[in-house]
């Protein structure tokens, strides 16, 4: 029984926090494993999302990615820049994939400006040295589906695979 509770809590802090979930197609489930991460493997987790119980209540409204200034971030998927600016003194860099998510990362230190087409993959900027709430540095990743915050491993697929190596013991 503790076992079911504990899958059931676990997949539930997947779902989105409001009415997005009903909005949610099968589409976006089916290509959701289709993203690229945004920073290369190892991924190393600094905080996960916690959808906040009402659209302006506390929560974590994105994944922290642990990383260092400099590294590259790649482009989730093919995208358009929505935004890419600073936001509170941090740098924002903001996707636009299809026609209803948007993909921000800050802080990302970028040459892209709003309006410019990108790949899935590519290069986008890299981590930047600026004020964040992570300590030490991290890349923090949020999606909106609708409007509506997201957990942003919907669209990741999860995450990847760890891969073991030989023990000669």
């Amino acid at each position: 029984m503790l076992a079911l509770t504990v899958l059931c809590v676990a997949w539930s802090s997947l779902l989105p926090a409001t009415a997005a979930a009903d909005r949610l197609s099968a589409a976006v489930w089916a290509g959701s494993a289709q993203w690229h991460w945004p920073l290369a493997g190892p991924i190393r987790f600094a905080a996960g999302f916690r959808a906040p119980l009402t659209p302006y209540g506390t929560g974590h409204r994105g994944i922290d990615l642990a990383s260092e200034v400099g590294v590259p971030v790649r482009a989730p998927a093919d995208a358009v820049v929505h935004f890419a600016d600073d936001v509170a003194g941090r740098p924002v860099l903001t996707l636009r994939i299809g026609d209803t998510v948007l993909a921000s990362f800050e802080p990302v230190a970028s040459d892209l400006v709003a309006g410019m087409s990108v790949e899935r993959g590519a290069p986008v900027g890299v981590v930047a040295d600026a004020p964040s709430h992570c300590s030490p540095v991290c890349l923090h990743f949020g999606v909106r589906l609708f409007g509506e915050y997201v957990n942003p491993l919907l669209f990741l697929g999860g995450v990847p695979w760890s891969v073991l190596k030989p023990w000669a013991g």
